[in-house]
């Protein structure tokens, strides 16, 4: 559509209306005869103004005011009608007998209703000479347009988006919304200015009553099927569609009969509230005796600022609908019936935690407790403890499951103590349950979690693994609505971590993300440990990105949450040889320890901030920890599915801290394990691997074998490490290079000749590598180089690629000749000239975090 402006009057005009007025304006003295048809706001008076201007400027008579009549007119005279619907028959019969004279000019303006039969009339011999100027609602662009007139200055796209949405293009709204917005200095706003929406006033003040009740009925944007508006209304389906007409002839009932969002606003804000509320009542009841939903009537008279509490019951059955997809919302409906006296506070309180809002839920359960006489104390009670869970206060938790003393509560009550090592309570509490509690799913899947869980201490792993998922199974149907301490699929993915079924845990939790286990408030426990997966195998890039989607969020996590990101992060760092994150997360990871106490479920994450904490020199401030740890395992009787890990991690500190007492006694612990799982028998044939490289024996058949173990265990980055160690510690080249392709072939890389490195005892054997040409650099030379530009050290770089630290300051020191760089600045600076150009002039790029190096 092409579009005309008249600046003078901020015309915003379409192409029929331009076209008809450029024609009046050519020819002024032509014969003209033409109905102006378009409901109220649709810029009638403003098509007649401007024909008035036109005239007038030709110097031709114009008439608007006739009440003396018509008859003794002068017949070059042009008469302009406004609003002919609301005449009376005998002024519209006259009209008519002038429109059939053809002796005057005329131009009549009228809406589609009310439409007596002498207006249809008039309208079909206005016809006769020209189509009737029917007016519509502005296109985005014209709005623009008319925002760029009113302000003198092109509107920021966003704005004009807004003002469109808001009004639906009417222009009459767009033109009372820009004269708000321009002197508003907020810039854009979230919704309809106030001062927009009082101007609606002597609109709603001229509606007939069943207008009102019908626009009232729209406001909420509930589909109004004839038969229901027939109902709500109380008159028969001819009566409807005439009051539907009238409704929509007011310009306020637009297209597919809605409302647009300021005529919304104002037909709730202004209409009487005795009105209101009986009209949105009515329809309440009329939607639930119809069996139909009546959340989005709840959403709408939310949306249009109407919580009334004569309306409690409404909010109450739409938050019951919401409960699951909508938790939050929920929350908010609930709270309202609350206020109301309806008896919410329960479920207010459950929207509150499965929304993830654990700060609400814990003060609304509280008060349910302490309330005696509440009849809610043991719903509050069970919201409590899975609030405290969340937040790391699982034996506090535990009580209050104890507490609440139904099925679900009772099983995971036994799950909590167990995890702070009070398996005694297991059979005593289990035989207390109740008898007669309805077998829910969630009091069966809690039921099977409490038993896999107790299996994992002294039974089967296979079998408390198969328990747990099968929970995770039973549970799915109801999954997004329960409210849960832990979820069947974490506690399944944690037992198959500890047992090294990766594959398993990656399933569960791959399907308890689909189907939205546990809400809002269990989403991120499941993400980290699908990230914990990745990183345990070695795919530290997929792992840091999953963390990057769970922490971006701007919620801040909860202490458990917290407990396994921050160990992520610094489990991630470490497999990156990453000693700047590192440093740079271990204040943070001390405090997530400090904040959560230890428990069986958090063995893992300790684990990970063990070794963390003794490359950093840290050990001393983390021992109180792993002291609590043995002491929880010795209390549950040395459970080896749960032991084995956190040993494992253990050793690695043990290495690292060079206490070679504490190292025997983790290998001990962890070979008197191997028969348990096969992730036993892995790490303890691993375990006695690393004490032999470390003590210079290097027979390459068991540590490939035992480094093979771990990557078919899923722990490939721990397998590629232990291969490329007993590398660079041997000095037979031929089974250096085998443990070199071994190592590379765990971590994904390329294996073969090109790959060969020289071992550390003999770097002057590194002069015998094949040079390239003067100026190139050999592949291996360019690897060393790419990582000495992302700032790491050598030791570093020597860890990453599986060789020794004097071999990479002798490929530096090459690097330095080939180049002919006389200083390691310079050599610095040629690298970053070859990196832009073989980046086509970017910066070098390289996959690790930057370091200082040395």
């Amino acid at each position: 559509m092409t579009l005309h402006t008249a600046t003078e009057a901020r015309l915003v005009l379409d192409h029929q209306s331009r076209a008809f007025l450029d024609a009046i304006e050519a020819n002024p003295h032509a014969p003209m005869s033409v109905g102006i048809h378009a409901p109220g706001g649709y810029g009638k008076s403003v098509i007649l103004r401007e024909l008035a201007r036109i005239y007038r400027r030709a110097g031709v008579t114009v008439i608007n005011d006739w009440r003396d009549g018509l008859e003794t007119a002068d017949e070059n005279c042009v008469l302009l009608v406004d609003d002919a619907h609301q005449l009376d028959e005998a002024r519209l019969k006259e009209l008519r007998h002038l429109v059939e004279l053809r002796r005057h000019r005329l131009a009549i303006a009228y809406r589609p209703w009310p439409r007596p039969s002498i207006l249809a009339e008039l309208s079909e011999a206005l016809k006769r000479d020209r189509a009737p100027l029917v007016l519509c609602p502005f296109t985005e662009e014209q709005t623009g347009t008319y925002l760029r007139l009113a302000h003198g200055a092109e509107p920021d796209p966003s704005m004009v988006t807004f003002v469109h949405a808001q009004t639906g293009g009417v222009p009459r709204f767009v033109d009372r919304l820009v004269r708000v917005l321009g002197t508003d200095p907020g810039g854009l706003p979230t919704e309809t200015p106030q001062a927009a929406v009082i101007q609606f006033g002597a609109d709603l003040d001229d509606l007939d009553d069943d207008v009102r009740r019908l626009l009232l009925a729209a406001a909420t944007e509930v589909d109004l099927p004839v038969h229901l508006l027939s109902t709500l209304l109380s008159m028969d389906p001819d009566a409807v569609d005439e009051i539907v007409r009238a409704a929509r002839a007011t310009g306020l009932l637009g297209p597919g009969d809605r409302l647009p969002p300021i005529a919304r606003r104002a037909v709730a804000a202004l209409s009487p509230t005795t009105h209101r509320i009986a009209v949105w009542q009515r329809l309440a009841e009329l939607q639930t005796q119809r069996g139909a939903s009546v959340l989005p009537l709840a959403r709408a008279l939310l949306g249009a600022g109407a919580a009334d509490a004569s309306l409690a019951a409404v909010y109450e059955t739409a938050g019951d609908e919401a409960l699951t997809e909508e938790p939050a919302l929920a929350a908010e409906l609930f709270a309202i019936a609350s206020a109301a006296g309806r008896p919410t506070t329960a479920r207010q309180a459950v929207a509150a935690a499965l929304a993830g809002d654990l700060d609400s839920a814990l003060r609304l359960s509280d008060r349910l407790i302490a309330a005696q006489s509440s009849p809610e104390r043991a719903d509050g009670a069970a919201v409590a403890a899975v609030a405290l869970t969340h937040r790391g206060q699982i034996g506090r938790s535990a009580e209050l499951y104890r507490w609440s003393g139904t099925a679900s509560s009772i099983a995971f009550s036994t799950i909590g103590y167990t995890a702070t090592g009070h398996p005694e309570e297991f059979d005593r509490l289990l035989q207390s349950r109740p008898a007669d509690g309805p077998p829910t799913l969630l009091a069966s899947a809690a039921l099977l979690m409490a038993r896999g869980v107790r299996e994992t201490l002294s039974g089967s792993p296979t079998t408390a693994l198969s328990a747990l998922v099968q929970a995770s199974a039973l549970l799915e149907p109801a999954g997004r609505a329960a409210l849960l301490p832990d979820s069947p699929a974490a506690l399944a993915a944690l037992v198959a971590l500890h047992s090294g079924e990766f594959d398993i845990a990656e399933r569960v939790l791959d399907r308890a993300v689909t189907v939205r286990m546990g809400g809002v408030l269990m989403v991120r426990r499941h993400r980290l440990l699908q990230a914990w997966i990745q990183m345990v195998r070695g795919r530290t890039a997929v792992a840091a990105q999953m963390l990057a989607s769970v922490t971006s969020g701007g919620r801040p996590l909860e202490s458990r949450d917290l407990l396994f990101a921050t160990a992520l992060e610094m489990g991630i760092a470490r497999r990156d040889s990453d000693l700047t994150a590192l440093q740079r997360g271990w204040g943070h990871a001390h405090d997530a320890v400090v904040r959560h106490p230890v428990d069986l479920f958090t063995l893992l994450p300790l684990g990970e901030f063990v070794i963390a904490a003794a490359r950093l020199g840290e050990l001393s401030a983390l021992m109180p920890y792993l002291r609590d740890a043995r002491l929880l395992l010795e209390r549950l009787g040395n459970p080896k599915l749960w032991a084995t890990p956190l040993h494992w991690s253990a050793l690695h500190a043990a290495i690292i801290a060079e206490e070679p007492t504490a190292v025997d006694d983790h290998v001990r612990i962890l070979t008197a394990a191997a028969g348990h799982t096969r992730y036993g028998s892995v790490v303890a044939a691993a375990a006695e691997s690393w004490v032999e490289v470390l003590h210079g024996v290097v027979d390459p058949e068991p540590v490939e074998a035992a480094a093979r173990g771990l990557h078919g265990a899923g722990l490939s980055w721990d397998g590629a490490r232990l291969a490329g160690q007993a590398a660079i510690r041997t000095s037979d080249r031929r089974a250096m290079t085998a443990l070199l392709d071994c190592a590379r072939m765990l971590q994904g890389r390329p294996t073969g000749p090109r790959a060969t490195v020289q071992p550390a005892e003999s770097a002057a054997a590194a002069d015998t590598v094949t040079a390239p040409n003067e100026g190139r650099l050999s592949d291996r030379e360019q690897e060393v180089a790419d990582l000495v530009l992302a700032g790491m050290t050598y030791k570093q770089i020597g860890d990453r690629l599986f060789i020794s630290a004097k071999t990479v300051e002798h490929h530096v020191a090459r690097m330095r000749q080939r180049l002919n760089c006389s200083s390691r600045s310079e050599l610095l600076a040629t690298l970053r000239a070859m990196a832009a150009a073989r980046t086509g002039g970017g910066s070098a790029t390289v996959p690790w975090p930057r370091q200082p190096s040395r």
